[in-house]
């Protein structure tokens, strides 16, 4: 039997069997993401999707803003696609002939060169994420490690198996070299190798003079050998793929081109039962209120869950995680993949046969069909109290990645403690969108369940009865105005229906801005910067009300949506148009999601407005002050909703200060802690968020910290007074808003 006789009969035997076992995982993969509830308008846009396919995936540039893990990613992500012609090749080798060459392109010189220096670059690729790996080990830096739980066993065997795939590789066109060579001297010329006779494969050529002692026969052995061999390990490494957290190698490129656009920060997603929004003055009688079971997850989810590469980049800047608490979303989404895939047979019986349970009862046939193991793990809660497990403030891992599937899927604490500040959206390299599943499963918990943290209650009240966070009065509101030495024109006040032509601005001083004291500040800075620009504005006075920003996130989507309504319904009434706020919560619940209830207007922060007004010369800073300044970025300022230059061009632009950064700023900012309705509940666990970004504030050395929302500010000054109480930090460091800052400055 020769040798081509062999590679085919084996190659035909690794065909059927990796087509049995792949083909039959992919099925059942397909029909369990499938299985979701239906996904609203993804992907939104066709072109923006192409877009980003074209940036994150073969640009990869989420993943290359850590530089040296995104470049080994790069390498090895490039390599495979590159050497994907070198499969080819094999293929063509062990199933058509000795001296099959890709058609036109097969034997130019320059693909010889490329696929070669892809393969030295996959293996520096691998040599970069087994020291990262070493470096970063969960044993030995514990939570810190951005792979603490993490399958990192799994890990280590599929960069090995990456690199049992590049060796063999190597062996066997190194092989094929010295075949072609050998032939040709005994004037029988084969041309086993495509690049032999026109160049380019560096590297095949550098190992071939290993081998070319061995002689022709070695050669030939060792060329079918290693196809064969290369072609199993292809074979495997796809099947292992597709049985691990690699399975991003397949998924990633399809999640990205189904993510929400431009990516999953800002406005939060309407509720919807299956295909329909749901109306909250009569809903449907089987609506699905948030998700309370896995199988109320949309496909989308579903295939967050199984495309999560458990690479930890969001666990590394979660601002709970990194103050002790249990939450992170990494293992958040790994838990919830997990149940998803246990669940499995349940779901795919039910749902994924379009047989789905009905008013949420379960299917006790098909429970008694699927086994108990099965059974056990489809009737676990999916949010509740996991104080029975010893590891609990890591979200019940050790070290290993090892979780007890006991109680409940998600830990209640791990769910209320995210802040909804967006840096594991931000950082996701596969778009994976955790804030829209988190805020889902609270949705399910405040108003199916009645089940959220008791300060909330008061949180909910308030706002209802009272318009605001706070429980104030709203004759209260207009107190502030009395405070100033100049007029503030209030909507109404001479009769108004409709807000003025001439009046260019509504300003929408929002609750922190009325009722609490240092955003009250902010808010008369900001009028009276108005006044000294001569721009024409307007307030609403009593007729404002909270724009539900925090129910909303909180959870409470039925009493956002009255909030809001009546807050659309009187702005249209009012014609407004341009609306200017110095809470970047109001900025993106007036401009990003209003537009959902029917409410478009032009809305900007106030350190945008301001900073147009100082660009046109109508604001010009003229005090000189001395002092070291750092900016603090605002979640939904920042991350949310992109705006990271105008503020900071406020602070440099005041005569004397230097502006120093902190080193998490701009998109790695860290978060304050208040937001995600955090700014109403107690914080008992771990350590204050609040403190952990004071101290790297007072870390710059600087002697203000400017803010520009009024939760930052609330929560970085209690931080710089608590530290001035323990001695550590002096009695000269203060914080401010840009706008108080601008305004000291411009006064002479």
């Amino acid at each position: 039997m020769d040798q081509m006789t062999i590679r085919l009969i084996i190659g035909v035997l690794l065909v059927i069997a990796v087509l049995a076992i792949a083909g039959r995982r992919a099925l059942t993969l397909f029909k369990l993401i499938t299985s979701g509830q239906p996904t609203v308008d993804r992907p939104e846009s066709r072109p923006a999707a192409l877009e980003s396919q074209a940036t994150e995936v073969l640009g990869q540039k989420k993943l290359l803003q850590w530089t040296v893990p995104g470049v080994a990613h790069v390498f090895a992500m490039w390599g495979f696609i590159v050497l994907i012609l070198t499969i080819i090749e094999t293929v063509g080798a062990v199933f058509i002939s000795q001296e099959f060459a890709i058609p036109v392109i097969g034997r130019w010189p320059v693909i010889g060169f490329i696929e070669d220096v892809f393969i030295v670059l996959v293996l520096v690729g691998l040599a970069i994420f087994a020291v990262i790996r070493l470096r970063t080990q969960p044993a030995k830096q514990g939570r810190y490690s951005r792979f603490f739980g993490s399958h990192t066993g799994a890990a280590w065997l599929v960069l090995f198996m990456i690199f049992n795939v590049i060796w063999t590789l190597w062996v066997s066109r190194a092989a094929q070299f010295n075949v072609s060579e050998y032939t040709l001297e005994e004037g029988e010329y084969i041309q086993a190798f495509p690049f032999h006779a026109s160049g380019g494969a560096f590297a095949t050529e550098w190992l071939a003079g290993f081998l070319y002692p061995l002689g022709l026969a070695a050669n030939e052995w060792i060329e079918t050998f290693f196809l064969l061999l290369n072609l199993a390990i292809v074979f495997g490494f796809l099947v292992l793929v597709l049985y691990s957290k690699h399975l991003h190698i397949f998924l990633a490129p399809i999640n990205v081109g189904a993510k929400r656009q431009p990516n999953a920060l800002g406005p939060l997603l309407p509720m919807y039962s299956g295909t329909e929004k749901i109306d909250f003055e009569d809903p449907a009688d089987d609506a699905t209120f948030g998700r309370g079971r896995i199988e109320d997850f949309t496909w989308k989810g579903m295939l967050d869950m199984a495309t999560c590469t458990e690479c930890g980049r969001c666990q590394s800047q979660c601002p709970a995680w990194n103050t002790g608490k249990p939450l992170s979303p990494k293992l958040m989404i790994m838990d919830l993949r997990d149940h998803m895939f246990a669940s499995a047979p349940y779901l795919l019986a039910t749902a994924g046969a379009g047989q789905p349970d009905e008013m949420g009862e379960r299917n006790e046939e098909v429970l008694a069909k699927v086994g108990d193991k099965v059974a056990t793990e489809v009737q676990r809660p999916l949010v509740g109290e996991r104080d029975f497990d010893e590891h609990r403030e890591t979200d019940g891992y050790d070290a290993k990645g090892h979780r007890s599937n006991e109680g409940p899927v998600i830990d209640v604490d791990a769910l209320w403690s995210c802040t909804t500040c967006g840096a594991c959206v931000e950082q996701c390299p596969v778009d994976i969108e955790h804030i829209d599943h988190f805020v889902d499963m609270r949705r399910n918990q405040v108003m199916i369940e009645s089940e959220f943290p008791a300060e909330l209650g008061g949180l909910f009240k308030n706002v209802e009865q009272k318009g605001n966070p706070w429980g104030m009065n709203a004759s209260l509101r207009n107190a502030w105005i009395e405070e100033v030495d100049f007029e503030v024109p209030v909507f109404g006040m001479e009769g108004e229906e409709e807000i003025p032509a001439d009046v260019e601005y509504l300003f929408w001083v929002g609750c922190a801005g009325a009722y609490e004291d240092r955003a009250k500040a902010t808010t008369k800075a900001v009028a009276e910067l108005l006044n000294e620009a001569g721009v024409k504005y307007m307030v609403l006075g009593e007729g404002e009300t909270c724009t539900g920003d925090p129910v909303r996130r909180a959870g409470n989507e039925f009493l956002f949506q009255m909030q809001a309504m009546q807050n659309v319904e009187m702005l249209n009434e009012i014609k407004a148009r341009k609306i200017v706020v110095t809470c970047p919560h109001c900025l993106n619940t007036i401009g990003r999601e209003y537009p959902q209830v029917g409410g478009e207007y032009e809305v900007v922060h106030h350190t945008q407005l301001l900073a147009k007004l100082v660009d046109d010369g109508r604001l010009t800073p003229v005090k000189h002050v001395d002092e070291k300044v750092t900016y603090h970025d605002p979640c939904y300022l920042g991350r949310h909703n992109k705006i990271y230059v105008p503020p900071r061009e406020l602070v440099a632009g005041v005569p004397g200060v230097t502006l120093v950064e902190m080193e998490r700023s701009a998109e790695r900012s860290f978060c304050c802690g208040a937001g995600g309705a955090r700014m109403w509940m107690e914080e008992t666990l771990g350590t204050r968020v609040n403190m952990n970004r004071t101290d790297e504030a007072l870390g710059t050395g600087a002697t203000t910290v400017a803010v520009g929302c009024p939760f930052c500010n609330v929560m970085i000054s209690d931080g710089v007074t608590a530290r001035q109480s323990e001695g550590e930090a002096g009695e000269n460091v203060q914080v401010k808003d840009v706008a108080v800052m601008l305004l000291e400055a411009v006064k002479k």
